[in-house]
């Protein structure tokens, strides 16, 4: 077996082979002049410092060790979890309580190329993923690890296996799935195809798999967990694989580990429909307002020129917000605060669920993708059931108002007073004197904002020109109504 540091590539990219990561560079050795930021070049001279300049900045050890550390970190967080013991070629996450063949229910197995955390690992557990299975960074694991993972977990009721729609995907989970049959297991397989973004006509390779593909698990794990058949678990998984639609836009592409960074997106473009591999969208355009986002990408989403979801006015639907691995949670709650509302009005689709959160990312890609899915009764007990999955939202399940009104604010005990305060009054002269020394100073500190901002970055956060500003305008403000 291949030890660590020289792995060979046993996965498929697109259905091509992938390309074993450059070794990772020396590791100058840190001496005084270090401790005092004039680090020596490193061995190589100034080519290999330039080079180490322009890598991507990462948390990691070696690049080519960074899918089987994740795991080992993973199941050292989550005591429910566990993995195969197979490392680098087998990369399998499984639940802790499903090992040895005698599981009871329907395993459903999912996984794909890593880079997508906390996909497809993160939702293993009661209630969803029986086992995920990871390939190298973008690349589909090998047909010796999917064998492995259905072999690990598989009972009497057989496995579900969910794939996106990839070419490595489907060739390798399509081998093990044949493989898997022809030593006695019960294999059905889905696959998941959400993409909006590109128009029709769709190609051979058809719609990639993105976000969506979470809601498929979920409400395959649930009708598994509730003791369905294979044949009924995996019809509830292309139902509901067939009523969801995805779109993405980025913010900027992502860095591969021990790769450089890319400059493919200028600083005030965006790029709509962008893969989760880095794979090109359907346009680059100018930067635009968050709300200017949403709403295209709900039209392309909801077009009736594509039809790519089955759904109309007056339909249910669940909502995904899903972000693609460096967008603030705040950025994200602000598209769903404006999703919400679109769909609702412009659109007469009654929102049931929203989630929020990060699902399915593509490394440190600055950005976010919008899922919906036709809803229905059974689509939403499956995504209310209970689940352990470490990665699946807490407190979002339940049926949701059509509106929300915020709640009136209580009475301040204070009010009379700032009635008094209010009326009108005529200002003694030292009353004038205090007022315009007020104001002078109000505008001297709006005056002041960028300077204060420029000093307090030097060994703060770099807002107290903005906080003084805002201040003194409102003091500005109230002295015109008293």
């Amino acid at each position: 077996r291949a030890s660590k540091g020289k792995k060979k590539a046993t996965g498929t990219r697109g259905g091509d082979s992938l390309r074993t990561a450059r070794p990772p560079l020396p590791h100058p050795n840190l001496s005084a002049g270090d401790r005092r930021g004039a680090r020596p070049p490193p061995p190589g001279g100034l080519p290999l410092l330039l080079a180490m300049a322009l890598q991507g900045k990462k948390l990691i050890n070696n690049p080519d060790d960074v899918v089987t550390e994740f795991i080992e970190g993973l199941v050292e967080t989550y005591p429910g979890l566990q993995y195969l013991d197979g490392f680098p070629e087998i990369k399998v996450v499984l639940r802790a309580d499903a090992v040895g063949g005698a599981y009871d229910k329907v395993a459903v197995i999912s996984g794909g190329g890593s880079g997508h955390e906390p996909a497809h690992a993160g939702f293993v557990g009661p209630g969803m993923l029986t086992a995920a299975v990871s390939g190298d960074v973008f690349a589909s694991p090998p047909v010796d690890s999917i064998l492995a993972a259905i072999r690990a977990v598989t009972g009497t009721m057989g496995c579900l296996l969910i794939i996106k729609n990839y070419t490595g995907d489907r060739l390798n989970f399509g081998l093990a799935a044949e493989q898997a049959k022809s030593e006695g297991y019960k294999i059905e397989m889905v696959i998941v195809g959400d993409d909006c973004a590109l128009p029709p006509p769709r190609g051979i390779a058809g719609r990639r798999g993105l976000a969506g593909t979470i809601l498929v698990h979920k409400v395959a794990g649930a009708a598994a967990d509730a003791g369905l058949s294979l044949a009924d678990v995996a019809a509830e998984a292309k139902h509901a694989s067939e009523a969801v639609g995805t779109m993405g836009v980025a913010l900027s592409v992502c860095t591969l580990p021990g790769q450089v960074t890319s400059d493919r997106l200028g600083p005030e473009q965006i790029e709509l429909g962008l893969g989760i591999h880095g794979e090109p969208g359907a346009a680059v355009v100018e930067l635009q307002t968050v709300d200017v986002v949403v709403e295209h990408v709900l039209k392309q989403i909801l077009s009736q020129e594509t039809q790519y979801l089955p759904i109309t006015r007056g339909s249910n639907a669940v909502l995904l917000i899903n972000g693609l691995g460096a967008t603030p949670v705040m950025e994200l709650m602000i598209a769903a605060r404006k999703a919400v509302p679109e769909l609702q009005l412009e659109y007469g689709i009654a929102v049931d669920r929203v989630y929020t959160g990060t699902f399915m990312t593509s490394l440190d890609m600055a950005g976010l993708s919008i899922t919906i899915m036709r809803s229905d009764e059974n689509i939403l007990q499956r995504l209310d059931a209970p689940t352990k999955a470490p990665a699946w939202p807490v407190g979002s399940e339940g049926n949701r108002p059509p509106a929300k009104f915020p709640v009136a604010v209580p009475p301040s005990p204070s009010m009379k007073d700032d009635e008094i305060l209010s009326e009108r009054q005529e200002l003694s002269k030292q009353g004038c004197m205090l007022e315009a020394a007020i104001e002078a100073a109000a505008k001297e500190l709006i005056d002041l904002k960028d300077n204060l901002n420029d000093w307090d970055s030097k060994v703060g956060d770099g807002d107290c020109g903005t906080t003084m500003y805002r201040g003194a305008t409102a003091i500005l403000e109230d002295m015109k109504t008293r």
